[in-house]
């Protein structure tokens, strides 16, 4: 269905005024077209073709008289408004005609105008003068005012005086802006030199308002009337302040005023001036102790009194309870700082740390039940920073150290004396010698750790440390007392002279001191002893169980010169002696108790067996026969049965003894074949490792049985087999020093003869 050419060129106007049209054209032809050929395609469906072309002209003619009836609308419409804009257009050259017209009548009438701007200015110099004349009274007035307001401040009526004072400023200052805006500053001088008295009076206000202020913790409880006044009076002119402030045009001398942070700044010099600036008080403790006692009581009761009555006295906005909460908690910062700088004793130095970290924050001071809740300084800063308590806390851990050496060093010297008196030191229950000593240095030690859990768990582990630094000194002291004593006692026996005894005591004390020490930590669930104090404790103990085993050396010495000899080889009482003096000393040492005991007699018992095994070595006695042999074996192993019996006796198992070692040497002896020596000899060095070569020798020289040969044989095996020391071994061969052979002179490298 094409377009006709009338159509054409109705269109092509459109077209090129409007291309989007053509294109949607196109477009709905070509859908159009694409959906009639897909309908028509099949021949059934030609038969329709008639009535869909009916129902398409009907829609067409509907789309139309829609169009026509909503263009003639819009058509309808755009007249009425082309009428509007017809009418409008009159009006306006009708508007622009008397415009006109008035801009001419004005222009004539400039000349009158600049009449009008002389008679304004007139008015304007009419209008000041009425001012001034209106003021002149009052002006000439001032003095006269100036002498009733002094009367009115010096009779205490403090509103009445204000409310002229102000009145006077004002007029001061109104006369002032005038002369401001003209720029007339000589003028401004003779107003300031007339108003003079304005400043006198000013400064006699503020006087007395601030000694109100100074008082006003007794006004409020006593006249609070006089301090409201003050506070009205205050709040008045910090107002004419904030309103000229704001205006910002002229500012009044002496202005502004600013009482309002004055009445502040009274207040708190007040209270510091109150209480922290008196004279400096006596830095030990009771004088401190007073002197905080006291703080703590007026601090209490003068903020109770804020709370209860002045905050009624002063505006909301004031926060006076705040105000002077912080300010008592500044000023004792910095009051305690001043106190610190003193040379404090370990009780000042306690007292101040406990008053700062525990009373000032505990019910009793800034937690009281009349203060809270509206009292809380946990907002504000440490009353001493973590730095300065940390700093007193090392102060006072050096006084009390200090202290500790004192009392640790008197009772060294105590100690010292007891061991040279004419009697035995005391026993417990049990009869364990012991003394007073640790429960001493214990009860002092535990007492200052126990003091020092009263403020912080830091300052308890400080002097908990320091505890331990000074028992680790002490005992170092205790020991070198220790070695005194038994010098003096090795110049003189009887002196002195239950010496055993005060060294069993000093055991006794030592174990205690042992298993007191864990006691003394502040956490329960670490009960270590440190190393380097459970070290002076075992040199402790070492060095009193030394003096007791050279006891009993200087004891059995007399009786090992004895051994071995022809006398004791044919059967003398020699051993029985020996053991006679074990015994005596063992019944010394049940004085002692068990771990100690155990440990003596391992000691003694292993003295005894090298004592023994040296006297064998160093003054060796050669067998001059089998049966000389035979008789020093039955010898050896008659001793060493009977020493073994009475260790045993005493509490003392085989298995810790080193008589053993007799036993197996007198197997070497009594060996009857000499050939067999080096199998033997092995199997001793395995058993006792710290044996030497010079060890062995001597023993087969013991024997006179032992060719060079098999010497040589058996020097060569135990150089086959060295030994390493196991750990836990118990040396006893190794203290023995055995006489140097002489050795055979010789010429060239190689075996000697």
């Amino acid at each position: 269905m094409g377009m006709s050419a009338e159509d054409e060129r109705a269109a092509s106007p459109r077209d090129e005024e409007w291309p989007e049209a053509e294109k949607a054209e196109k477009l709905a032809r070509g859908a159009a077209l694409k959906w009639a050929s897909g309908v028509f395609y099949r021949p059934e469906k030609l038969e329709g073709l008639g009535h869909y072309r009916r129902r398409e002209t009907q829609r067409n003619s509907s789309i139309q008289s829609r169009l026509k009836s909503t263009v003639q609308s819009y058509l309808e419409g755009v007249s009425a408004g082309l009428e509007q804009l017809r009418s409008a257009a009159q009006e306006v050259q009708s508007v622009c005609q008397d415009l006109g017209a008035a801009r001419w009548a004005l222009l004539d009438s400039a000349d009158h105008f600049q009449g009008l701007q002389q008679m304004r200015e007139l008015m304007e110099e009419h209008v000041q003068l009425a001012s001034v004349v209106q003021v002149l009274p009052q002006i000439f007035s001032v003095h006269e005012v100036f002498s009733h307001i002094l009367h009115l401040l010096h009779g205490q009526h403090l509103l009445e005086a204000h409310v002229e004072l102000m009145m006077v400023e004002q007029v001061r200052d109104d006369i002032l802006s005038q002369l401001h805006l003209r720029g007339l500053s000589s003028a401004q001088a003779t107003v300031l030199s007339y108003f003079s008295g304005l400043q006198d009076l000013n400064e006699s206000l503020a006087k007395q308002l601030w000694d109100i202020v100074g008082n006003s913790l007794r006004l409020v409880r006593e006249d609070p009337v006089l301090f409201v006044t003050a506070v009205r009076i205050i709040e008045r002119e910090e107002k004419i302040d904030d309103t000229l402030l704001l205006e910002a045009t002229f500012l009044p001398p002496g202005r502004p005023k600013g009482w309002r942070q004055k009445f502040y700044q009274v207040l708190q010099d007040t209270i510091t001036g109150a209480h922290f600036h008196a004279p400096c008080m006596d830095a030990e403790g009771p004088g401190l102790a007073k002197h905080l006692a006291a703080l703590q009581k007026d601090i209490v009761s003068e903020l109770r009194v804020v709370k209860d009555l002045m905050v009624q006295c002063v505006p909301a906005h004031y926060n006076i309870l705040s105000v002077c909460t912080a300010t008592f908690h500044q000023a004792l910062t910095s009051h305690l700082q001043e106190i610190l700088r003193e040379d404090l004793d370990k009780q000042g130095l306690f007292l101040l740390l406990e008053w700062a970290l525990r009373v000032y924050h505990s019910p009793e001071m800034m937690a009281h039940p009349d203060l809270l809740p509206e009292v809380d300084v946990s907002a504000l800063d440490p009353l001493m920073s973590s730095e300065l308590v940390d700093q007193t806390e090392r102060r006072y851990v050096m006084k009390v150290k200090a202290s500790v050496f004192e009392w640790m060093q008197r009772t060294l010297e105590v100690e010292f004396k007891e061991w040279f008196r004419e009697e035995e030191p005391e026993t417990d229950h049990q009869g364990f010698f012991q003394s007073a000593l640790p429960a001493i240095v214990m009860q002092m030690l535990n007492e200052n750790i126990q003091v020092a859990s009263l403020i912080t768990d830091s300052l308890q582990q400080k002097i908990y440390d320091m505890a331990l630094e000074e028992l680790e000194a002490f005992l170092g002291r205790l020991r070198e007392a220790l070695v005194q004593c038994g010098k003096e006692h090795q110049q003189d026996r009887a002196v002195p002279k239950y010496y055993i005894s005060h060294l069993l005591a000093v055991l006794n004390n030592n174990l205690a001191l042992s298993n007191s020490v864990s006691s003394l930590h502040p956490d329960t669930a670490c009960r270590e002893v440190p190393a380097s104090l459970q070290a002076a404790l075992d040199r402790m103990q070492k060095k009193a169980t030394q003096l007791l085993l050279e006891e009993l050396l200087l004891d059995l010495q007399p009786l090992c010169l004895q051994l071995p000899s022809r006398k004791w080889l044919s059967g003398s009482q020699l051993v029985s002696s020996m053991c006679e003096v074990i015994d005596k000393y063992a019944k010394d040492f049940s004085h002692v108790r068990k771990p100690v005991f155990t440990l003596l007699l391992a000691e003694s018992e292993l003295l005894v067996a090298s004592q023994y095994l040296r006297a064998l070595l160093q003054r060796k006695m050669v067998c001059k026969g089998r049966e000389e042999r035979g008789q020093l074996c039955h010898r050896l192993l008659q001793d060493a049965t009977q020493l073994r019996e009475l260790f045993c006796g005493l509490g003392l198992d085989r298995s810790q003894q080193s008589l053993e070692a007799v036993f197996a040497l007198r197997e070497l002896i009594y060996l009857k074949d000499p050939a067999l020596l080096s199998l033997e000899v092995v199997g001793f060095i395995t058993k006792y490792p710290d044996v030497s070569d010079e060890h062995i020798s001597t023993l087969l020289d013991i024997r006179g049985d032992v060719s060079k040969e098999v010497r040589h044989v058996v020097l060569e095996m135990m150089a086959q087999h060295p030994q390493v020391l196991p750990e836990g071994y118990r040396p006893i061969f190794s203290t023995i020093l055995v006489p140097v052979p002489e050795l055979p002179f010789c010429l060239r490298k190689g075996k000697c003869a």
